[in-house]
């Protein structure tokens, strides 16, 4: 009887460590102990919100990133729709803008210099000569502090210092994430600062519609409510100009492949690389319209994004290679997805007639966006 106990209990608990093994697993095939360790001093993990029709999205506080985000297909199959990294170490090993919050400044400024009130700063000069996405160690290096306030919302908050990566003022951060029940992310941008400064926040999700990002992104369907955009030079760098899409390849405002655009002999086209561009939105700060909408015919997932941003940078992953291996070991070739990001203009600070990304001590900087799923019946 003795052996016999023993042997139960024996079987008991192999059953509980699987049961808790597999219990760690997310819904995507995240490990929680593999984002679990510490960066510059400080712990980072992952977060997971659920909904009511069982849609995840994890988020790590190590840049504030999306890793990933599983949304039902038209068959109700679950697929996993950004790009991302299975642990913190491969963030770590393969420096990317995958799913990150981004700041102080999202896009480029010119040479990394701007004037405000009188005093010329310089930031880092990272990409092309100019400063890209807040410089090398901008906000999707550093760690958030992450706090789940329920199963459906988190807050991220970060105090960027004065002088980092060459910005002025003290920059207390907050961004926080929700997941609804009518399977949309919706995120909220809030700053303060003791000195002036410039803000300019967003989000950097790489998004495969067809859950499989071995396929490019050229049957997607691609909409921008947009009459304008801004033009660029061989290094991204815009010149002040509003350019009509009108008669262009830039023309999205309504619904069109973006292979049957992107590879135009266009010059825009070829100083971006492809679709690497900011639209000037006509939304106006309109929450209840959509600004742009990608949509994958193989699967039918359709995704609207919404915000109170003037623009909206579109980028059609251009300098993915094939040289990074993501989740569960697919290799991101060439245009393997489609970023969204809703933004200010690139090199707002040194172009006084666009809108303006100063925030003064005093005032608050608040900004949303949102991504929303559905599927096309």
């Amino acid at each position: 009887m003795k052996k016999f106990i023993l042997w139960t209990c024996a079987i008991v608990m192999v059953a509980c460590t699987t049961t808790r093994k597999q219990s760690e697993l997310t819904a995507s095939g995240l490990k929680q102990s593999d984002f679990q360790t510490e960066v510059d001093g400080k712990r980072t993990d992952l977060f997971v919100l659920k909904n009511k029709n069982n849609m995840e999205v994890c988020i790590t506080n190590f840049g504030g990133r999306i890793v990933s985000v599983m949304v039902p297909d038209k068959e109700g199959t679950m697929r996993d729709v950004v790009l991302g990294f299975d642990s913190i170490q491969d963030y770590i090993k393969y420096p990317s803008d995958f799913g990150a919050t981004i700041g102080r400044y999202a896009n480029r400024i010119n040479q990394g210099r701007f004037t405000l009130d009188g005093v010329q700063y310089q930031l880092p000069q990272n990409n092309y000569g100019h400063c890209l996405h807040g410089g090398p160690k901008g906000f999707q290096y550093r760690v958030f502090d992450g706090v789940q306030k329920s199963d459906r919302e988190l807050e991220l908050t970060y105090l960027a210092k004065d002088g980092e990566e060459g910005f002025p003022g003290n920059l207390s951060c907050k961004v926080v994430m929700k997941l609804t029940d009518d399977n949309a992310i919706h995120i909220e941008y809030n700053a303060e600062t003791d000195k002036p400064t410039i803000v300019n926040m967003t989000n950097h999700s790489y998004f495969n519609l067809d859950g499989n990002p071995i396929e490019d992104n050229f049957d997607y369907l691609l909409t921008v409510d947009a009459d304008y955009y801004t033009p660029v030079d061989s290094t991204f760098m815009t010149n002040g100009e509003l350019a009509s899409v009108t008669g262009t390849p830039m023309d999205f405002r309504t619904p069109v492949t973006i292979g049957s655009r992107i590879n135009r002999d266009f010059e825009q086209l070829k100083n971006g690389n492809g679709i690497d561009h900011n639209w000037v939105l006509n939304t106006k700060g309109d929450m209840t319209r959509p600004c742009a909408t990608l949509e994958s015919p193989a699967t039918g997932i359709i995704l609207d994004v919404f915000t109170d941003e003037p623009g909206i940078q579109v980028y059609c992953g251009n300098f993915l290679d094939g040289t990074v291996t993501g989740k569960k070991g697919i290799v991101y070739n060439f245009r393997a997805a489609v970023c969204l990001e809703t933004d200010k203009y690139p090199d707002t600070p040194n172009k006084p007639e666009w809108p303006s990304a100063v925030l003064r001590p005093g005032e608050k900087y608040h900004t949303q966006c949102i991504y929303k799923f559905s599927v096309c019946k």
